[in-house]
């Protein structure tokens, strides 16, 4: 995973929608260690908060994960990391639109899917196994019956 001009864009646009400034300021509050990733991230070691419950999370170009997750991040050619990097690109594209329209995919995932990634859009996009989530099939939905062209309807009466 090397930098390249693309990475180059997409930190800049991440510094001037303040979503790396806002990432960076949640390292510092939080007393995490940071150091310099690949494709011109900023790895954040030791997130202590319950929330998100993520083996790891991103916010701009500043990947937060538990120190349970380092040897996945660390990994030569980490599918979590590389997860991450692609939620870095989503945050490039809508700034600060970018964590409200999560929160809702999120939302309509667990409603329609039972779970808050499986039929969120970001999520599929930054690639769900790459990210640790293991697609189910979701909550199954009640299929209705067409009516038979040969049986006669039933009709509700009314007392």
């Amino acid at each position: 995973m090397s930098g390249g001009p693309a990475a180059s864009l997409r930190r800049w646009i991440n510094v001037l929608n303040l979503s790396t400034p806002a990432g960076l300021m949640l390292a510092r509050l939080t007393g995490c260690r940071t150091l310099p990733g690949p494709q011109k991230t900023t790895l954040v070691e030791g997130y202590p908060l319950s929330l998100p419950r993520a083996a790891a999370f991103t916010v701009g170009n500043v990947v937060f994960y538990r120190s349970s997750s380092a040897r996945r991040i660390h990994a030569p050619d980490s599918p979590l990391l590389r997860h991450e990097i692609r939620h870095s690109s989503q945050y490039a594209l809508l700034g600060p639109f970018f964590l409200p329209a999560y929160f809702a995919a999120s939302a309509l995932s667990r409603a329609f899917a039972g779970d808050p990634a499986s039929a969120n859009p970001f999520e599929r996009l930054a690639g769900l196994r790459d990210g640790g989530y293991h697609p189910g099939p979701g909550r199954q939905r009640r299929r209705t019956r067409a009516p038979r062209p040969d049986r006669p309807r039933r009709l509700i009466r009314s007392r």
